[in-house]
């Protein structure tokens, strides 16, 4: 087994261009996500023919340490459609194998693999990310031409989060697509460059959370989930009634200062935060809930930046008497106890209680 921290300070170079292939790897489905790498060097777009030739979409990994979607495929593929045809055609994205191999987010010297899909006004390509940026361009393309049911980007959280799914589009499909996954629904803008806001614009794209890496019921609910997708003749775009689910509109993001050290208590940081501050997550934390001891009183240790950029981190945080505090408040998501994804992500991001639709008169 590789070991956990000897992680190549250079990945392989990405192609220029999407490996497509019409048929699965052999022995591809007996492989961890660690292994892919051994088959499959770079991102690869799997195209597996059904009876409905209008293809589902799942991507997979684009997140290197997120591997319930890849569980969910390979064992949705070997136990319950090795010996008979898919009811629909099935277009599998595989994404960072290379850092899969590391058990990494991503490597040092890559992007964000789910921040390099187009969007309006993206600013030109960087050295870093020049080629996953084309390639991606090239795929949502690809993707547009078919015409796919929908869109399903799979991810895990690395903090204590419930089950959920995001959206990038208030409408009637995006949302019934949501809710057969879980009752709890997030619609964001920001940050851009998602692969499903990419594709949001021609067809239901949902961003799939499954809970942590490694456990059993993330992996069960999304093949569930992926099952019942191919089974369906179209996706409802009827107004249904809300019922229990609660949709959050995601409003502001929240990262460390740049070059501030932090860490996790009982241990001495620049900024330490509360030991268990992913139970926090979707919870209703009130004004002056602490989050962090500051080792420099009135330090901005953390930035929040709303979904146009702007800074809103006074309207929220305080950073007084040495600790930092919410001012008003807030409901979080995805914090995490994960130092390097904080580092290489952000802290987590802030969320509000919305009516998605409220010009929509609910059924009697």
């Amino acid at each position: 087994m590789l070991h956990p921290e000897a992680v190549p300070a250079n990945a392989q170079p990405a192609p220029a261009q999407p490996l497509v292939l019409d048929a699965l790897p052999a022995e591809i489905l007996e492989m961890p996500a660690t292994a892919l790498y051994q088959s499959l060097p770079g991102p690869c777009l799997i195209r597996l023919a059904g009876d409905d030739p209008r293809p589902l979409v799942v991507s997979v990994l684009q997140h290197g340490n997120e591997d319930s979607g890849w569980e969910a495929i390979r064992q949705l593929l070997k136990h319950r459609y090795q010996r008979q045809r898919l009811p629909r055609s099935l277009w599998l994205w595989i994404g960072n194998t290379q850092a899969a191999r590391w058990r990494r987010r991503r490597l040092p010297d890559q992007p964000d693999f789910n921040r390099c899909w187009p969007y309006p006004g993206r600013p030109p390509a960087t050295e870093q990310d020049r080629h996953e940026v084309g390639m991606f361009g090239q795929l949502v393309e690809m993707l547009r031409a078919a015409q796919p049911l929908a869109v399903i980007d799979a991810h895990n959280n690395s903090g204590l989060n419930p089950h959920y799914s995001a959206i990038n589009r208030l409408d009637w499909r995006s949302y019934n697509l949501a809710r057969r996954f879980a009752d709890i629904v997030v619609y964001f803008t920001s940050p851009p460059g998602t692969m499903a806001n990419a594709c949001a614009d021609f067809c239901p794209s949902l961003t799939l959370e499954c809970g942590q890496a490694g456990q059993v019921h993330g992996t069960d609910h999304a093949m569930r989930f992926i099952d019942d997708c191919l089974q369906l003749p179209a996706v409802d775009a009827a107004p249904r009634p809300l019922g229990e689910g609660v949709v959050y509109h995601m409003m502001a993001t929240v990262y460390v200062s740049p070059g501030v050290q932090f860490g996790f208590q009982p241990e001495s940081h620049p900024i330490s935060f509360v030991a268990n501050l992913d139970h926090h997550n979707f919870r209703h934390l009130p004004a002056g809930s602490k989050l962090a001891d500051i080792a420099v009183a009135g330090a901005r240790c953390v930035l929040a930046l709303d979904s146009h950029g702007h800074d809103i981190t006074d309207d929220y945080f305080s950073f007084e008497h040495g600790e930092l505090r919410t001012r008003r408040e807030i409901i979080p998501s995805m914090l995490t106890l994960d130092e390097r994804v904080i580092s290489q992500d952000c802290l987590c991001y802030l969320m509000e209680v919305i009516d998605p639709f409220p010009q929509h008169a609910e059924p009697d």
